[in-house]
C-alpha cells in the first residue's frame, strides 16, 4: 500500500528550509499569507497552484507523485 502524501507539510518544510517567510511566498503567489497557512493543512493542492509554488521555491513538488519507473 502506498503512503499518502501530505503536500501541505512538504511545502511548509521546503519554505522553512529556504529561509523565506510566509509573507514572501504569499507575495509570490499573489495571495494573503493566511492562504499559505491553509495550504499547509491540505493533503492535496491544485496542479496550477502547485506549479506556482514549485517555481517560487525552486523545487519540483510533483516529484512526490511520480512512481518509480521500473526498467527491465
Amino acid at each position: 500500500m502506498e503512503e499518502k502524501i501530505h503536500i501541505g507539510s512538504k511545502i511548509k518544510e521546503k519554505l522553512e528550509a529556504s529561509e523565506h517567510t510566509v509573507a514572501w511566498l504569499a507575495r509570490k503567489l499573489n495571495c494573503d499569507r493566511t492562504n499559505i497557512y491553509r495550504i499547509y493543512g491540505r493533503e492535496s493542492v491544485d496542479t496550477n497552484l502547485l506549479l506556482k509554488i514549485s517555481e517560487a521555491l525552486k523545487f519540483d513538488f510533483f516529484v512526490y507523485y511520480r512512481p518509480e519507473i521500473k526498467c527491465d
